[in-house]
């Protein structure tokens, strides 16, 4: 059950902690999802997490464990001895026991693994620890059900159950030949309802099977799962090779630690940071991008100066260098918006990329001719100007028109060279674009005035 962390009862809790009084702490935590306990432990201090910590089933302790924030988790760990962190190990399933040892130093690493009782458990451990964290086999888990191809119905199930001792979720049952090379799934209808005798080579599903293999990204695992509508997908070596599976709830963390990385970088932040984050890490994260847009600051400040003498002849170009700017960089961030979430889903095909530029640049006609005529008229009106109007309204549209067009490029150039492209959609295009539009307006506005 879900429990709502209100503060009387994180008080009460803290009372009972206190006082001592353990029985009553288990009673309000019974039934509480680890999750849930997670945010408990959070909300307190460390030495009062410790202490609920300490008095939580095992099982319960290594889940609470793992659905704690990354940052807090690794300071948490700090207060464990090697013995408690190898009785977590011990309880955990393979792909957060990797998870939960990756953060520890190498030496302590290796002393817990070396101190684990399962040795198959170990084993397993140590194979998932070789794979980068970003990638399937990082992201994989070693507990899952198979079935040989030349096995009969009976045995199968016999074997099944064995196997499934291991498994909390059975999704897939998976088919593989004697050296493990993946063939096929196994329907639990088919199983039921075959002889006892009857081959499982007779009976699995030998249409194409959905698979990934251990080197490739998180992004493409969450992208085939979400295109085929699954729960659970294999994962293979480079030989086919049966080695792991990734399951929904796996993948659910990737696409939102994805997200919170492309809006990180949209808004300019270079490194993945949390709001436990220290003040360096969250200074060092920033600093680039906002030296970035100093830079173009600077370089605005000198087109600026460049047309100081077309200011001094006519002061009323000064108070649309705002608008100009502005409407630049919000044009080339839709744009270039767009264009990223089309990268990001694998919605593009080489030959829909030059269609969507296309459209974007159609839009920003549209957009900017009809921005154009409202503000030649707004300014007409104020100014009681011709040529300001003119050379605003113009000014305005060729902005427009060239921010969508940057917009949409710039994130397929950077996809192009393997760079992020959620980067162009931060400071860099709005940079990029108020330099642009500056230049294209006082340049309009020499010809206008000339």
């Amino acid at each position: 059950m879900k429990k709502e962390l209100t503060k009387e009862f994180l008080e009460r809790l803290q009372l009972m902690l206190e006082t001592g009084n353990n029985t009553s702490v288990l009673e309000e935590l019974e039934n509480i999802h680890p999750a849930d306990i997670a945010d408990i432990l959070t909300s307190l201090s460390v030495d009062e997490s410790k202490q609920i910590f300490d008095l939580l089933d095992d099982e319960v302790s290594a889940d609470a464990l793992m659905e704690l924030d990354e940052d807090y988790r690794e300071r948490f760990i700090k207060t464990l001895s090697t013995e408690e962190i190898v009785e977590q190990v011990d309880n955990l399933e393979t792909d957060d026991a990797a998870d939960l040892l990756g953060e520890l130093e190498e030496d302590e690493k290796d002393e817990i693994i070396a101190k684990l009782e399962d040795q198959e458990h170990a084993s397993e451990i140590t194979d998932l620890l070789k794979y980068d964290e970003d990638t399937a086999g990082g992201l994989m888990h070693k507990e899952f059900v198979r079935a040989k191809a030349y096995w009969a119905v009976d045995r199968c199930v016999v074997e099944l159950r064995r196997q499934a001792e291991e498994v909390d979720r059975i999704h897939s049952i998976y088919v593989v030949d004697k050296d493990d090379v993946l063939l096929g799934i196994l329907s639990l209808k088919a199983l039921l309802f075959a002889d006892a005798k009857t081959l499982i080579d007779d009976i699995y599903m030998r249409e194409k099977v959905h698979y990934v293999k251990t080197h490739e990204d998180n992004e493409e695992v969450a992208n085939v799962m979400e295109k085929y509508d699954l729960v659970a997908i294999p994962v293979v070596d480079r030989q086919t090779k049966l080695v792991g599976r990734i399951t929904i709830d796996d993948v659910v963390d990737v696409i939102k630690e994805e997200a919170e990385k492309d809006f990180q970088m949209a808004s300019g932040i270079s490194e993945n940071v949390e709001t436990s984050s220290g003040v360096l890490k969250n200074t060092r994260s920033r600093l680039p991008w906002i030296l970035i847009g100093l830079a173009g600051g600077v370089a605005a400040s000198q087109i600026i100066k460049g047309y100081e003498g077309q200011i001094d002849m006519n002061p009323a170009l000064a108070f649309f260098i705002p608008l100009i700017v502005a409407t630049a960089g919000n044009v080339g961030v839709q744009s270039s918006a767009i264009i990223v979430q089309g990268l990001a889903s694998k919605d593009f095909q080489f030959t829909s990329i030059f269609k969507q530029v296309g459209k974007e640049t159609l839009v920003g006609m549209l957009v900017g001719l009809i921005c154009s005529i409202i503000i030649f008229g707004i300014s007409y009106a104020f100014m009681d100007d011709i040529k300001l109007g003119i050379t605003i309204s113009i000014s305005l549209f060729i902005v427009v028109v060239f921010a969508a067009i940057l917009g949409a490029m710039v994130p397929l150039l950077l996809d192009r060279v393997k760079i992020d492209p959620a980067l162009a959609t931060g400071p860099f295009i709005t940079t990029a674009n108020d330099i642009i539009g500056l230049t294209i307006y006082f340049v309009v506005a020499y010809f206008v005035y000339l």
